[in-house]
């Protein structure tokens, strides 16, 4: 692996069964290595599977792990890369209602919106409502509200250890 190295999660909020075998095979093909991940029901949507996958590798993998699964309408997933050497970190959430929605985030995981997307939602600023929906895009919102059950209901999945600092 060339370049800096990062790491980061990668969650699958539901799944139907006869995708997660497809699922695995995808981010192993990514990752360069088998993956199989550990699969439970998702309470918030009976009959659909859940699973979290930790991974490291060099940047840019969250972004091909998000784009290799991007074609899936039946997914909600969401996967996350921790910032690098020269990289910001980012995260890539999805929904069968809403597709893909892409965000920069800081080191405690807060989505940063650039300084254009302020701007631009400041232009209407006569409008609160207006000004107001285009900070909620710019957060990812939507996103947010659609995928929070499934994050919720994930709540007594496996303890996912975290990586010793320092």
């Amino acid at each position: 692996m060339a370049g800096a190295i990062t790491r980061g999660v990668l969650f699958v909020h539901s799944s139907p069964r006869a995708l997660c075998p497809h699922m695995e095979w995808a981010a192993g093909n990514v990752l360069g290595e088998p993956v199989s991940l550990q699969w439970t029901e998702q309470p918030a949507a009976p009959g659909l599977f859940r699973a979290e996958y930790s991974w490291s590798g060099p940047a840019g993998t969250g972004s091909r792990l998000a784009s290799s699964l991007r074609g899936w309408t039946h997914l909600r997933y969401e996967v996350t890369e921790e910032a690098s050497t020269g990289t910001d970190g980012s995260r890539w959430s999805h929904t069968p209602e809403l597709g893909i929605f892409h965000a920069a985030t800081d080191v405690h995981g807060n989505v940063v919106i650039p300084e254009d997307r302020v701007r631009a939602a400041l232009e209407f600023a006569a409008d609160p409502r207006r000004m107001r929906d285009e900070l909620h895009l710019a957060l990812g919102q939507a996103w947010d509200d659609e995928l929070e059950p499934f994050r919720y209901a994930g709540a007594g999945a496996p303890v996912r250890w975290l990586h010793r600092v320092g």
